[in-house]
């Protein structure tokens, strides 16, 4: 928990209410950085799939990722792997990343879309 700590104090969090708000404008990239059970049984609509421990392999190739300066959206399951993978992307030259403050717990609390396939 003190490398989440660590993360969540080098980057930014964006509240579920501005995040659900990107959503539906489509200004963003979304990032579901959880495994793939996780992701199949419901996500966010739209969000791409690249599990955390995936990420530094497969971001600078992902058709999604090309543009580093774009906006981009991370969440887990509650906030820390996606302030960990958040931490990781800004590492790698991503300029404008944030997580979803209570991840995918809290934006199905909230019954925001999720698609369930």
């Amino acid at each position: 928990m003190e490398l989440v700590k660590e993360a969540k104090a080098e980057i930014r969090e964006m509240d579920l209410q501005q995040a659900h708000g990107k959503h539906q404008s489509e200004e963003v990239v979304i990032i579901d950085v959880r495994e793939t059970h996780e992701f199949s049984g419901g996500h966010i609509p739209g969000a791409h799939h690249i599990s955390r421990g995936m990420l530094e392999f497969k971001a600078d190739s992902h058709p999604a990722l090309k543009d580093k300066d774009r906006e981009i959206l991370v969440y887990c399951k509650t906030g820390g792997r996606a302030a960990l993978a958040a931490q990781q992307l800004k590492k790698m030259g991503y300029t404008n990343v944030h997580s979803i403050q209570g991840g995918m717990d809290a934006w199905d609390d909230a019954d925001h879309p999720v698609h369930k396939p």
